[in-house]
């Protein structure tokens, strides 16, 4: 079946339907990893958006059982590719690409120029588009027209779009309760702003014990914990100055001088709460070849990344210093005080997908307890 996306400026590409046949809208964003499609997709810092995948072949190994997810479920909104591969081979696939997408009541579509919509994307910047795969339209003498109304063409039809940054979204991927992993000595809060399952297993690895708690939960004045050694902000989606309630907690942690780290959002809300600012990417850092330097070792690190947003450095306060850069564009990829407990970084340590080589980060801020 022919589906469309449709960009906010009407622009349109036409491609064919592999997953759920609905509609959708969010922000339209793309990532150039060559792997990691099931990671990426339950990565709940996409929820919200329409994924381009521009590697051009997607599904060829399938989709693995849940314990290589990164949440419980599809993140997405919807999905874009080049090619779609529905006979995949790989010893551990469970279902196809496709199959996975229409379980989950997500829309995806194949046969996209995705080199040209992702030129479009850098050139512009993200937009916000419509998916539609329900059948909706038709050709008619050479155009395509709305099955429902004739007068509503592709190429200008009218249609609210979902934009995943005009409200705080942290509640529909947050923990609702809270959650314990591990049972080492240390015992580490995360503030679940939609944090990737392998930042717990990578803390678990290190012989921690994880309380995960919900994204507005404030540890120091909860009875529910009854001691923490340390403060874990995680990734997720969404504008950072939106998180208010985290902003403020993750302020009153580092007035109480708890040890704390934050990881892709966790990274901007602590410098928000620090008093620094933030501000949108044009088109966002998603790939796993990103190569940022610590600017103090000058060590270089190939980073796995997800992020539309970026912290301003001109705004934080000087007992801050840039910690990490990126050695694309020279954007912050990290904060750190000089003199306290508290780091953070705009990438990925725990990586899934990507490279693992910031794993080591989690060993240094351990090194703070």
């Amino acid at each position: 079946m022919i589906g469309k996306l449709t960009l906010s400026d009407g622009t349109v590409f036409l491609g064919e339907s592999f997953g759920k046949e609905v509609s959708t809208s969010g922000e339209v964003v793309f990532n150039t990893g060559m792997v990691g499609y099931p990671e990426s997709l339950t990565d709940p810092s996409y929820f919200g958006q329409i994924l381009v995948l521009t590697y051009p072949l997607q599904g060829n190994y399938g989709v693995p059982g849940k314990d290589f997810w990164e949440s419980k479920k599809i993140q997405v909104k919807g999905v874009v590719v080049q090619n779609y591969i529905p006979n995949p081979s790989h010893f551990e696939s469970q279902k196809t690409l496709g199959q996975w997408l229409k379980d989950e009541g997500i829309p995806a579509l194949q046969g996209i120029d995705t080199r040209a919509l992702t030129i479009k994307l850098r050139e512009h910047g993200v937009m916000l588009g419509r998916m539609e795969t329900n059948g909706q339209w038709t050709m008619d003498n050479g155009q395509w027209k709305h099955k429902k109304n004739s007068q509503l063409s592709i190429v200008n039809s009218q249609f609210e779009i979902y934009d995943p940054n005009s409200e705080n979204i942290l509640p529909y991927v947050s923990t609702k309760k809270v959650e314990v992993y591990g049972t080492g000595k240390k015992n580490i809060v995360l503030i679940d702003c939609g944090a990737k399952e392998n930042i717990v297993r990578s803390l678990i690895k290190r012989k921690v014990r994880v309380t995960k708690v919900p994204w507005d939960f404030n540890p120091l004045v909860s009875p529910a914990i009854a001691g923490f050694d340390g403060v874990l902000v995680s990734n997720g989606p969404g504008d950072p100055k939106q998180a208010k309630e985290t902003i403020e907690t993750v302020r009153q942690l580092l007035v109480a001088g708890i040890p704390t780290f934050g990881i892709c959002l966790g990274s901007q809300i602590l410098s928000l709460a620090a008093g620094g600012e933030t501000f949108k990417l044009k088109f966002g850092h998603r790939s796993q070849n990103q190569p940022v330097q610590d600017v103090i070792s000058k060590k270089a690190v190939i980073t796995s990344q997800n992020h539309g947003f970026a912290v301003d450095m001109k705004s934080v306060g000087k007992d801050w210093t840039e910690w990490f850069v990126n050695l694309n564009d020279g954007t912050n990829e990290g904060v750190r005080h000089k003199s306290k407990p508290f780091m953070a970084v705009q990438f990925h340590p725990e990586a899934s997908p990507g490279p693992t080589e910031g794993g080591y980060l989690f060993d240094e801020f351990l090194g703070y307890l």
